[in-house]
């Protein structure tokens, strides 16, 4: 798969248009439509009971017209009563009457007008609070992780990522579907719709701030223009992409990817190992596998551990990480360790929860 290249797509990022918003998880309770719906039934009942209330005493009521009320005068005195109309067409005459409207009608009025008038304050009231949750946020949200596609690589990483201790409030999720955000929202997360490619929807997902990043897109070519846009954005964060074929790797890197992970040479060795060992195979993927069976963890040395060999170590070191350079368990620059090395170990896994879409 030939890319085009790194001028065009830098050029490409800086033509393309894409609206995008930022979705904060949270739980809704009931539907816009049903919240309506409910709201008209209740004003309709009110209606409905003053009519009643002033049918049942429509005697001690004058109509200009001919004098007598019936239903729909009822019907009708209610209407423009309640709306604050008050057309005077109609009108009280008798004591009690004109009491029933002071204790019965007029709170009826001012419950109907709370009705009507607390479905605009509701919708204004929760675009203020949204408003305020989203700013406030922006102003909190520091060192997060950045996950570009919420696909099956996508929330595998996530995954992995909330098993090491990462809560979901430090993780921010770009992808353009909208149902795909709403489906992250449901399992907890902060949802941006829009093309990753473009820099005002990265920037919505706070990326300039962002500690880590993890592209999981579904193309190679879209890798590279996220890639290339997240390090104009921000100069000092880990980028970790995925590609599908191995020749584009080196074009990742060369974007600014500090790790390239191939998933289909990944899988292909997987599949080879499989065949020549199917135990071995197992034990691969349990360990690539984040809390089942064993896990890989890097983590620092201990003052207990420092001056020792690498086989000393009371866990089974595979690796040392001594500034930037990776050295093998058996390399003999690895040992004695150092305070300042991190080591990779194979331990024992702790159970992770996995993603979950609450029911609605």
């Amino acid at each position: 798969m030939k890319l085009p290249s790194r001028d065009v797509m830098a050029r490409h990022v800086d033509e393309k248009v894409s609206p995008s918003r930022v979705h904060l998880p949270r739980q809704i309770v009931e539907k816009p439509l049903w919240q309506v719906g409910k709201r008209l039934l209740m004003a309709l009942g009110v209606l409905a009971l003053t009519t009643l209330i002033v049918y049942l005493d429509r005697d001690g009521y004058h109509d200009n017209a001919n004098g007598t009320l019936d239903f729909l005068d009822c019907a009708y005195y209610a209407t423009v009563t309640l709306s604050t109309t008050g057309y005077g067409d109609i009108v009280p005459h008798s004591d009690s009457a004109r009491l029933v409207n002071i204790l019965l009608v007029t709170p009826l009025r001012v419950l109907f007008l709370i009705i009507l008038v607390g479905t605009t304050l509701e919708v204004l009231t929760e675009r203020t609070r949204e408003e305020w949750r989203l700013n406030r946020w922006r102003s909190t949200l520091r060192d997060h992780t950045v996950i570009v596609g919420f696909g099956t690589k996508g929330r595998s990483a996530i995954q992995t990522l909330c098993a090491t201790g990462l809560r979901k409030e430090q993780i921010v999720i770009v992808d353009p579907s909208s149902k795909v955000i709403d489906t992250a929202n449901a399992d907890g997360f902060v949802g941006v719709v829009g093309d990753a490619t473009r820099s005002d929807v990265l920037l919505r997902a706070e990326v300039q701030k962002a500690r880590q990043i993890v592209i999981a897109t579904q193309r190679d070519d879209t890798a590279v223009l996220v890639t290339l846009t997240a390090r104009q954005l921000n100069r000092g964060a880990k980028i970790v992409a995925a590609v599908r074929e191995e020749e584009n790797a080196p074009l990742l890197r060369q974007s600014g990817a500090d790790a390239v992970i191939t998933s289909a040479s990944a899988a292909g060795r997987l599949l080879g190992l499989s065949v020549l060992s199917p135990s071995a195979g197992t034990v691969m993927e349990d360990l690539i596998q984040q809390g089942s069976g064993l896990d890989l963890v890097e983590r620092p040395v201990i003052k207990a551990e420092v001056g020792k060999n690498v086989r000393e170590t009371d866990d089974l070191v595979v690796s040392v990480l001594r500034g930037h350079r990776l050295l093998g368990y058996d390399d003999p620059a690895a040992s004695p360790l150092q305070l300042t090395d991190r080591v990779i170990t194979i331990v024992r896994a702790a159970p992770v929860p996995p993603l979950t879409t609450p029911p609605e």
